[in-house]
């Protein structure tokens, strides 16, 4: 059973600048949805974050609500909740591996998103993945994205002296041995 194995949690990432997080969630199965909840919120505000709460009708509307704010807002990372126990169907299949695609392609665009939509056989399963003082997956969700989003800001004010640079800043051109030509 997943509850009795020992496992390494990475240490909480601290900040210079507070993080401000969207914590989108699925609430189809309410009091599922409401401990993963809690449990991300702890997670943020032991960090010194700030969160907002939207919510969808279902998981696989999650990822689209996450690009949207993504692109509408200026929030540093998101976190992913909600809950799909398999049925008699193969909707199950669709939910879970279309939700979980499409957040792992927008990780890949770049965007602090920390998984925390549980795919599970039972209601009990998911009890006890959410429960804040069992395994707190919600709070598991919201550590990765803030991993993430430390990692996000450590390489950001690194460069590498290549590509475009906003308007206004002074860019070195290839052969420009002290800095003279400048566009």
């Amino acid at each position: 059973m997943a509850a009795q194995e020992q496992h390494y949690v990475l240490p909480r990432p601290t900040f210079e600048k507070p993080v401000k997080i969207l914590i989108v969630v699925a609430p189809y199965y309410k009091d599922i949805a409401d401990s993963l909840v809690a449990g991300a919120k702890a997670e943020i505000e032991e960090a010194g974050g700030s969160w907002e709460v939207a919510e969808m009708p279902g998981a696989l509307e999650v990822p689209t609500a996450i690009g949207m704010a993504d692109r509408r807002s200026n929030f540093d990372g998101y976190v992913a909740l909600g809950c799909v126990i398999r049925g008699e169907t193969t909707h199950y299949e669709t939910v879970c591996n279309d939700s979980s695609r499409a957040l792992q392609l927008l990780g890949l665009q770049g965007l602090c998103i920390g998984n925390g939509i549980l795919t599970v056989e039972t209601r009990a399963q998911a009890e006890a993945r959410a429960d804040v003082s069992g395994q707190n997956k919600g709070g598991g969700a919201a550590a990765a994205a803030l991993h993430l989003i430390a990692l996000a800001r450590k390489w950001s004010s690194e460069s590498k002296g290549i590509g475009f640079k906003p308007l206004g800043q002074t860019i070195q051109m290839a052969g420009d041995i002290d800095g003279t030509d400048t566009v």
